[in-house]
Parts: structure tokens; C-alpha cells; sequence
């Protein structure tokens, strides 16, 4: 099954939590702190595997979660960072967030790219000492790893793209220019998914064809096959748009020349602007007449007209060759710059650290904030300095300062994920 789209989501692995650890040893009074750091959570990283030609792993698996970096331990032990988890995608997949559209990568290299950062290990207590906290029983937690829900979309890495109407000869065309193999008959939609060819034109020189399954009237608004694979000729230096010249169909040439270029140009402004051929294949079953007629309706757009017969080879040498010469002016192969987040978007992330939300039931004030949690992991209610500290976060965090606006007495109970306390001015 040929599976061009996909959606997944990808987690970095959180870092370590700090420890809280005291040094002991016989006849060492008083130690010290000895607590390590937590080690550095697995990034995500994307890899291109040519191995690969579609994202149908990616139908069965839908979660991707990099492994967490240990705790830290006593005697200044800094935990294991986790190792990275590399998910391999096929060349040309454009990586997007989910919920912006915004591209995060284009896999068209053999570089591989870090989609999701791990999360930083927490400090240990031996951090914390100070001349007057000389014992700290307190550590920071690991930081979260980043999060994503993100679209992958293959666009094939083809030089040419072969569009036109079902069964003009597309694919006879690209089985005798290359290697390919597709399936050939005589009815429409025979080839069902895009097929890639490597064209050679002499010893040390070829390029990429790609066969786009037919296109028909309406392809652009999601009619027939065409629409799902149109995002396939995006990336394609030149457009080669085959033609039925006999009409044998009892379509005229012309009005499907026009057809498929609006169809194009729909899907995709840019693509009415790209280079392209115009080659009326079938002439060894069109007259001389329609040959002509057509050639004439092309040439006045000012478009390179070839007239071929796929089946018996005839012009298929020379088409060949004008394509290479063309390619030889033309720019390489589109790619996809990452785009940087948008202002508004990091004002939203940054702000997403630190959202809470504080509900009164019953007199209790119960503050809602999911991002206290590691943190709570590591206060000692029963430390005074470690209350010290859980303090400090809830004042520069803003919750302090919500509850005091909503008019918190002395001695009212606040709750904080589970956690209770009498509220102290």
C-alpha cells in the first residue's frame, strides 16, 4: 500500500531528577551534600532511509516517546542520559506541525534532524549548599522534553513529472525511457500509485522521472485519484504533460491540454508557472490533421511541442534529450527551509510553562497547574529550606500573587495537585 500522509506525535524523553543524598563515610562527620544530577532525556531525531518509499509504518504506530535520563545518585553520580530515538522516514517527507502548518523539516538530505530536544537533567542538592544551608534536602527535577503533533507528507524527489488525463500513455512512456516497471493496460486509474524512473542519458548523466497517476477534471478539489498524489509534481523541475492526440476517447487534445493545467494551477499556483512540454503521444493512431492542429494550438502558447508514440518508441530519444537540456538550465530540486516559530507562537509556549488555573470549593483554593508536578516530586514538606524553595516557585510563577487578588485569608487550605496547605501572609 502506497501511503504518502501520516500523523504522529513525538515526545522527547524528560531529564532526570536531581538527588538528594548526604555524604556518609565511617569517621567523616557531617559530610555534606553529595546528591548527582540527572542525566539529559532522548531527543527525537528524523533520519532518511532509502530503504523506504512510503509512511505506511506510520498507519500502525502513532506515538513516539523518547526514553527518560536517570536519576541522578549519592556521591555526586550524574544519571545516564538517555539515548536518542531515531524514526526513519523515506526521502522528500516534509515534517509539519500539526497545529500551525508550520514546517519543522524536509527530509531531502542525509542529514538527520532533531525535531524534538530532550529535557535537561535536574540539579542535585550538592548544588544548593550555602554557608547558612548547610543541609539542603531539596534537588530540582528533570525538565520536560519537547512535545509535537506533527503531519508527514512524502513529495517525491523527481526531476520530471508526467501528468495528464488516465490512460494517455504515461506509463508505456516512462517504461521505455527507463527502468520502471508499471503496470500497463488499456483502462483508466491503471496506475494507482506514483512511480519513480531514473532516466539515463549517457554514461555519467540522468535524471529522475516520476509517473503521476491520472488526472481528471476536478482533481484539484479532491475528485478521482489525481488530488491525492498532486502533491508529488511540487518538487518537479519540469512538468512533461502527455496528451492523447488521436482523440480516441472523444476528447479533443486541446480542452484536456487546458483542463489539467487548471487543475494544476488550483492545487497549486506555482505549478502554472513551471516549465513544461507538451508531448502528443498516440500519433501513430492520430491523423495528420490532428497532429497538426494540435502542434499549432501549443506552439502558440509558446510551449516545446514533441509528438511521440510511447508504444512504438517513435520521438522518445529526442524527447529525452530536450529534457536533459532543459533540466541543465533549470534549478535544482525544490527544497522546504524550516520555518522559525512565530513570535506569538513562542509567547505561547513560554506561557504554556506557566499557566495555572485556582478554583474555590468549599473554602479550599485548589490551584490547578500540571507543570508543578516534578517539582512537588522533589519538596520534603517536613525540610524547612525545601519550603523555602516550593515557596519561591509559587511567587515567581504569579500564584502567590493570584491568590492574595482573589482575597486568600490567613489559615484558608490551598490545594496544589493533591498537595495541602494552610496559606501563611
Amino acid at each position: 500500500m502506497f501511503v504518502d500522509k501520516a500523523k504522529i506525535k513525538i515526545k522527547a524523553g524528560d531529564g532526570g531528577d536531581g538527588a538528594v543524598s548526604f555524604h556518609r563515610e565511617k569517621y567523616v562527620a557531617a559530610g555534606g551534600p553529595d546528591g548527582g544530577d540527572g542525566g539529559r532525556g532522548g531527543d527525537v531525531i528524523f533520519q532518511v532511509d532509502d530503504n523506504f518509499s512510503t509512511l505506511i509504518d506510520f498507519r500502525y504506530k502513532r506515538k513516539y516517546v523518547a526514553e527518560r535520563g536517570q536519576n541522578g545518585s549519592s556521591r555526586n553520580c550524574t544519571g545516564k542520559s538517555a539515548e536518542p530515538l531515531i524514526i526513519k522516514v523515506p526521502r522528500g517527507t516534509v515534517i509539519r506541525d500539526a497545529n500551525t502548518g508550520r514546517i519543522m523539516a524536509d527530509m531531502s538530505t542525509d542529514e538527520p534532524k532533531i525535531l524534538a530536544r530532550g529535557g535537561a537533567g535536574g540539579k542535585g542538592n550538592v548544588h544548593f549548599a550555602t554557608p547558612t544551608r548547610q543541609i539542603p534536602k531539596f534537588a530540582k527535577p528533570g525538565y520536560m522534553g519537547e512535545e509535537f503533533e506533527v503531519t508527514l507528507e512524502l513529495k517525491l524527489l523527481a526531476d520530471v513529472g508526467l501528468v495528464g488525463y488516465p490512460n494517455v500513455g504515461k506509463s508505456t512512456l516512462i517504461s521505455v525511457v527507463s527502468a520502471a516497471k508499471p503496470k500497463i493496460a488499456n483502462y483508466h486509474f491503471t496506475t494507482l500509485t506514483p512511480v519513480l524512473g531514473v532516466v539515463r542519458v549517457d554514461e555519467e548523466k540522468s535524471f529522475v522521472m516520476a509517473d503521476i497517476p491520472g488526472l481528471i477534471e476536478g482533481a484539484g478539489d479532491g475528485v478521482g485519484l489525481g488530488h491525492e498524489f498532486l502533491r508529488h509534481v511540487e518538487r518537479c523541475r519540469l512538468i512533461v504533460h502527455v496528451v492523447d492526440v488521436s482523440g480516441i476517447e472523444g476528447r479533443n487534445p486541446c480542452e484536456d491540454f487546458e483542463v489539467i493545467n487548471a487543475e494544476l494551477a488550483k492545487f497549486n499556483a506555482e505549478l502554472a508557472e513551471r516549465p513544461q512540454i507538451v508531448t502528443a503521444n498516440k500519433s501513430d493512431m492520430a491523423t495528420d490533421e490532428q497532429i497538426e492542429t494540435f502542434r499549432q494550438y501549443i506552439e502558440a502558447k509558446g510551449l516545446p511541442f514533441f509528438c511521440i508514440s510511447a508504444v512504438t518508441t517513435k520521438g522518445t530519444s529526442e524527447l529525452v534529450k530536450k529534457i536533459s537540456g532543459i533540466l541543465d538550465t533549470l534549478p535544482p530540486i525544490k527544497e522546504y527551509e524550516a520555518e522559525p516559530l512565530t513570535k506569538a507562537e513562542l509567547d505561547d509556549m513560554v506561557g504554556n510553562g506557566k499557566k495555572f488555573e485556582i478554583t474555590v470549593e468549599d473554602g479550599i483554593y485548589y490551584v490547578d497547574a500540571p507543570w508543578l508536578q516534578p517539582i512537588m516530586r522533589t519538596v520534603d514538606p517536613d525540610d524547612y529550606s525545601s519550603l523555602q524553595y516550593f515557596q519561591r516557585v509559587l511567587i515567581n510563577s504569579g500564584i502567590i500573587a493570584e491568590l492574595e487578588k482573589m482575597e486568600i485569608q490567613e489559615g484558608d487550605t490551598v490545594n496544589i495537585e493533591g498537595f495541602e496547605f494552610d496559606y501563611l501572609s
